[in-house]
């Protein structure tokens, strides 16, 4: 392949940061996906280009099917045939089942797990057609274990563990292979803002007695792309310093 494109939804959070960090560092062109007008974007990519990195704005809501479908076609202009996909775009919105309303089930259900339809379905079909492709999903620990509060996140998480298995199902003979990495607590700016006795509790809790750096995921998204990881499809990775394993 001459030009290696990838595509990251979600990319300016801390840990979309990390993964298109890691991505340009192995010499990718980096699609920077947002919502549109999202208002930190411009001091993000500032930022961004202050550290030597050169990447796309690809402003798209990803719980839009035709937005997600325009935006592949417009990083494929711009940069070329899009030859990874990383789907980290995520939100929360946690509260105990019986107090959890429709709206934050739908807003988490759509942003987490069908914006993996929505993004995957306009780009996969290109990955087989040429032979080759990465699809790499972020999920979570709490998709995997359950978590109490979490009803909606953990179910659209442990949805993203299907839909990983099932496609990579799909595609395994088309030279395009699909995989799902499930993090723990990681030091991003969400955690780190979490009540400081509250967040000393849960890392004395962690059999590591860290958080993971964004930087780790960065760095295992980075070898999921690679050609190294050509052998490794339908794979859930765990990467939560002990805090569950399975």
């Amino acid at each position: 392949m001459n030009k290696k494109v990838a595509l990251v939804t979600g990319a300016m959070g801390g840990l979309g940061t990390a993964i298109c960090q890691a991505l340009a560092k192995d010499g990718y062109l980096v699609a920077a996906n947002c919502l549109p007008d999202f208002p930190p974007a411009p001091a993000w990519m500032k930022e961004q280009k202050e550290l030597g990195f050169d990447f796309f704005q690809a402003e798209a809501d990803v719980t839009d099917e035709g937005a997600c479908t325009r935006m592949a076609a417009q990083v494929t202009e711009k940069l070329g045939p899009i030859t990874v996909l990383v789907n980290c775009a995520g939100i929360t919105r946690d509260k105990f089942f019986p107090k959890m309303d429709r709206g934050m089930w739908d807003a988490v259900i759509s942003t987490n797990l069908t914006s993996l339809f929505n993004v995957t379905h306009a780009i996969s079909p290109g990955m087989a057609e040429r032979g080759f492709g990465r699809i790499i999903n972020i999920s979570s620990v709490n998709g995997v274990k359950g978590q109490a509060g979490q009803v909606n996140y953990s179910a659209a998480k442990a949805g993203c563990l299907g839909f990983t298995k099932a496609l990579a199902q799909e595609l395994v003979a088309k030279g395009v292979t699909v995989n799902a990495i499930a993090p723990g607590y990681i030091a991003t700016d969400m955690v780190m803002a979490i009540r400081e006795d509250i967040r000393e509790k849960i890392r004395e809790e962690l059999p590591m007695k860290r958080f993971g750096r964004p930087e780790e995921i960065g760095g295992l998204v980075s070898y999921l792309a690679s050609d190294l990881a050509g052998f490794i499809t339908g794979a859930v990775i765990n990467i939560n310093g002990g805090m569950h394993m399975y």
